[in-house]
């Protein structure tokens, strides 16, 4: 494999793939490649469970005969490999169905100018070195009183490229690496055990939370978890810890999906412009954002980015549309288009948060007499069509404005535009997640327990 950091032969190959379809008889195409690679140890019990490496390079191109489009990929492209490969494109786009939204996106819409925003950590850590972090955040978690095993811990490291050249000129190429680590703990004992994890995910090597910092976490939340209890069913304040409230801002991106509002199955589809949270609050996507884990200069259909409110002051602003949505809802496309080498584009989110508010999480909780603070989340149960919210959950019951006593197998469930209206963010916000949030509390929502 030529180097990861040199995308130049990426290049000349999407090149070499677009001239090709329009050799074949496309009227317009666009190609994407990808290289990457990666390598992982976990361990368990203090030996390597596994260890792997992976490398690879996929090419994926997009052709449109008329209004009619088709996309092949590959990761072999030997000999006359790309010839074939461009007429087998096109002759599939001749007999797909006709579909009057597609097209390659606005010349005047295409990004121009690429930001550097410092994605790429080029000091990919030895197979030793992960090995070494995955051990250390394993023996910081079972170090932690009443901690009995290990669920594993891991490590990782990679970087990847990514090539997007159009037949209407655009070329536009940028480069992102990923470290992680993480740690599995499993507190108490036979039917009493109770587990619980952390992890870190950066760009950069020298973002990363220490692998002890993050078994120690672990350690800790397993611990906290043990002996829960049963709650009543009740109606009470519920506060999302920080590491679960992003849900509820993955759910808002998913309303606003402009596939979904084109397909008419989002409970917000007739909201835009609509006040959906209190006044002060925002929900920011921003592909921008430097050393972001979904920062990106360009979006897959080479539309240039740009930080966007979705949420501004409790109004919702915009949907998020690719050149296809806009256009079928007739409107324009705000650079969210995500694409892979076997997908058309889609529309999607970047980097998303919630913006903090002005309350510590310690006041935001002060005045709960009865209520549920939530750490985990289980089950898909959110109807994104009606809006209703039903998850399993486990946590700490809130009395008299502290966090007690621990709480599982319970339901919370409510409705996500009722829900919307009455959060509070608090003040607390991190960015470690590619959607992030503050601790936040909604009012009213139903607890099903015994």
């Amino acid at each position: 494999m030529d180097s990861l950091f040199d995308q130049s032969t990426l290049t000349r190959l999407a090149e070499r793939l677009v001239q090709a379809a329009r050799a074949a008889g496309a009227d317009a195409a666009d190609a994407v490649a990808m290289r990457s690679v990666s390598q992982s140890v976990e361990v368990r019990d203090g030996a390597v469970e596994e260890s792997q490496r992976s490398e690879g390079d996929d090419m994926g191109l997009r052709v449109l005969v008329g209004q009619r489009q088709a996309v092949v990929s590959t990761n072999d492209l030997k000999g006359d490999g790309i010839k074939a490969l461009a007429e087998r494109a096109v002759a599939m786009a001749r007999v797909a169905p006709e579909d009057r939204f597609v097209g390659l996106a606005d010349p005047a819409l295409l990004a121009k100018r690429f930001p550097d925003l410092d994605l790429a950590d080029p000091s990919l850590p030895t197979v030793i070195e992960l090995e070494r972090k995955a051990r250390a955040a394993e023996a910081a978690g079972l170090e932690v009183k009443g901690v009995s095993k290990s669920g594993g811990a891991s490590a990782s490291a990679g970087i990847g490229g990514v090539v997007l050249v159009t037949s209407h000129g655009f070329s536009g190429a940028y480069l992102a690496s990923q470290y992680s680590v993480s740690m599995q703990a499993i507190a108490g004992e036979g039917t009493a055990m109770e587990t619980d994890y952390d992890y870190s995910s950066t760009l950069h090597a020298s973002d990363l939370e220490a692998p002890e910092r993050v078994g120690r976490t672990a350690g800790e939340r397993a611990a906290a978890r043990l002996n829960p209890r049963k709650v009543s069913t009740k109606k009470v304040p519920v506060v999302f810890d920080t590491r679960v409230a992003g849900s509820l801002i993955g759910h808002l991106a998913s309303a606003i999906n402009g596939s979904s509002i084109a397909r008419k199955t989002s409970f917000l589809r007739d909201r835009l412009g609509d006040r959906l949270f209190a006044s002060g609050i925002n929900v920011i996507d921003d592909p921008l954002r430097r050393r972001g884990l979904r920062s990106r200069p360009f979006d897959g259909e080479g539309v240039a980015c740009a930080r966007m409110a979705l949420i501004e002051d409790g109004v919702l602003k915009t949907w998020l549309l690719d050149c296809a949505t806009a256009r079928e809802l007739g409107l324009k496309t705000t650079g969210h288009a995500q694409r892979g080498a076997s997908s058309t584009p889609s529309p999607g989110a970047s980097n998303l948060h919630l913006e903090p508010g002005q309350q510590t999480p310690e006041v935001l909780i002060g005045d709960i007499e009865d209520g549920f603070y939530v750490t985990d989340l289980i089950g898909m149960g959110v109807n994104g069509v009606t809006g209703d919210y039903s998850r399993g959950a486990a946590g700490f019951w809130i009395e008299n404005g502290e966090r007690t006593y621990p709480v599982s197998e319970v339901t919370i469930a409510g409705h996500l535009t009722e829900m919307y209206r009455s959060l509070t963010p608090a003040n607390d916000l991190k960015f470690r997640y590619g959607t992030n949030s503050p601790t936040v509390r909604i009012e009213g929502l139903t607890i099903a327990g015994v």
